[in-house]
């Protein structure tokens, strides 16, 4: 026998049912509400991203995927040979409708070129199509993209000048427009949106010096504005050691906060050039955060 529903309460449940999927990951009010729960060492050393059941990390020219306890399921060491630019750089990224977005360039000395959007399969971290970057944004570097699910937008910010964020309308696959933040954050890293607001990772600490790292936040709820200030949201005083934070994402399941950092390196211009007095390698870790209140 066939299943019938009541048209307007199925019309109903079906609404909520989609804004649930589609905004499920929630910004706390202020980064004193995430309580540092565990590290996780991965192989990648540039984003996150997360959906309801797995972790996928990139590193400069690899992807990985992960289980939330952090064994290593699958990995893609070849994700350009498809690319019709060359590239040789992943930033942080992103993961939507079973999709990994990636904002992909050629990186060498502080100097990005070739900017793409790269799209590939959460399954099998396969390669599937590219976004062209359009040259008239102005945007100069690419070190992290985000995606707008509500309206089906992507984000990317840029490590060389950080003044705008630069979105694109995933429906057209054309240039949207930018966003003028203000004060720009310092060597912006990562980026990821949820709540109308997009959080931001900045390597802005001398790791010479040990200083501290810190995410801030922006509201880009309104398509409208040309600019929009930036606000403090966290000082990341819990790394073992100040080095060079990267990409950061919020768990669906359960609004976790996680945040990708290196240490042991150290960095000119975006390059490793040495490590730090006690290590021989860079290490890369998930810092794991719950909501606390």
């Amino acid at each position: 026998m066939p299943v019938t529903f009541d048209k307007p309460l199925f019309i109903i449940f079906l609404f909520f049912t989609i804004s649930n999927t589609v905004e499920a990951q929630s910004i706390a009010p202020t980064g004193e509400h995430y309580r540092l729960k565990k590290i996780i060492p991965v192989e990648g050393r540039q984003g996150i991203a997360i959906d309801e059941n797995y972790y996928y990390v990139s590193s400069s020219t690899a992807l990985f995927k992960y289980d939330k306890e952090g064994n290593l399921l699958a990995t893609n060491k070849d994700p350009f040979k498809n690319l019709k630019k060359a590239a040789n750089h992943f930033g942080d990224i992103d993961v939507h409708n079973g999709k990994i977005y990636t904002g992909i360039e050629w990186f060498e000395d502080g100097v990005g070129k070739d900017i793409q959007i790269a799209i590939y399969d959460a399954e099998s971290l396969a390669y599937e199509s590219s976004i062209d970057f359009d040259p008239s944004s102005g945007q100069e570097e690419v070190c992290g993209i985000t995606v707008d699910p509500v309206r089906n937008m992507a984000w990317m910010a840029d490590w060389v000048n950080g003044n705008y964020l630069y979105r694109y309308d995933l429906t057209t696959e054309k240039y949207h427009g930018k966003l003028h933040i203000r004060p720009a954050p310092q060597y912006q890293q990562g980026v990821f949106y949820a709540d109308g607001k997009i959080l931001i990772s900045a390597d802005d600490g001398d790791a010479d010096l040990h200083e501290t790292d810190n995410l801030y936040a922006v509201d880009v709820s309104d398509l409208g504005k040309t600019a929009a200030f930036v606000t403090h949201f966290k000082e990341m005083k819990e790394f073992v050691r100040a080095g060079e934070i990267e990409g950061l994402s919020i768990d669906p399941t359960n609004n976790d906060l996680l945040v990708l950092t290196n240490r042991g390196s150290r960095i000119v211009l975006g390059m490793v050039k040495g490590f730090y007095e006690g290590y021989t390698e860079e290490l890369h870790e998930l810092y794991i955060y719950e909501r606390i209140k």
